[in-house]
């Protein structure tokens, strides 16, 4: 009787211990995930490597490789091209991560594409911030030189049916949080005011250049803390 009842006893301490293990490995992790991955959107004439000095920064606050995805594309084709490939990318981030949103910031006429997402292709669903810096927002006079050759150039002129459509109605569309940091010696923007957004947080950073503007320490840290 009793040899039954310690065969009992450890048949059931057997069952309690298959129990506990399923169910820690079917927890949540302990540490659910608490910011949301940063999508980095380089500007004309670039590549994703313009932002290495601050993808080196966001790892060194804390960021893994997951939660950054400097983004390389085509930057002659069409905004709206590049805006449509965007999406593509950014669910891929989500689903990569399993995050709901990312924080977008973007450099230059990185700005053009990324704002056709939020308003034309439903992206305020999936952005919680949206930082542009150094922003071709409301075109750039400096178009004019390459506009005969690259479409994304010649949508980036002021007055361009592009911007106009882009720039009419609500400028900072959804419940994203809007920023634009801007310089008032930029170069390739003219006029410097071009960068500024209606309805954002505009943040004049001082005498900046242009190609400096999203390698540049100050700005990085004001960045950092806004999409915080």
């Amino acid at each position: 009787m009793q040899r039954g009842r310690r065969r009992i006893a450890a048949v059931l301490s057997a069952v309690v211990t298959s129990l506990l293990l399923a169910l820690s490995f079917s927890a949540p992790p302990a540490h659910a995930a608490t910011r949301d991955p940063v999508v980095l959107v380089h500007g004309i004439s670039s590549s994703a490597s313009s932002w290495d000095d601050w993808v080196a920064n966001f790892r060194a606050d804390g960021y893994t490789a997951a939660e950054l995805d400097a983004w390389s594309y085509s930057w002659s084709q069409s905004n709206v091209t590049t805006a449509r490939q965007l999406a593509t990318e950014i669910q891929n981030v989500l689903a990569r991560t399993g995050a709901s949103k990312v924080d977008l910031v973007v450099h230059s006429m990185g700005a053009l594409s990324s704002r056709y997402y939020l308003k034309n292709l439903g992206g305020t669903a999936y952005v919680d911030d949206f930082v542009s810096v150094a922003g071709t927002n409301h075109g750039t006079s400096t178009a004019s030189l390459c506009a005969w050759l690259y479409t994304s150039c010649a949508e980036m002129q002021p007055g361009s049916s592009f911007l106009t459509a882009l720039n009419s109605g609500d400028e900072t569309p959804g419940s994203v949080t809007y920023a634009s940091y801007w310089s008032n010696c930029d170069e390739a923007i003219n006029p410097d005011s071009s960068a500024l957004l209606s309805g954002a947080t505009n943040v004049g950073v001082g005498c900046v250049s242009h190609t400096d503007t999203n390698n540049d320490p100050g700005i990085y840290e004001q960045v950092h803390a806004f999409v915080q």
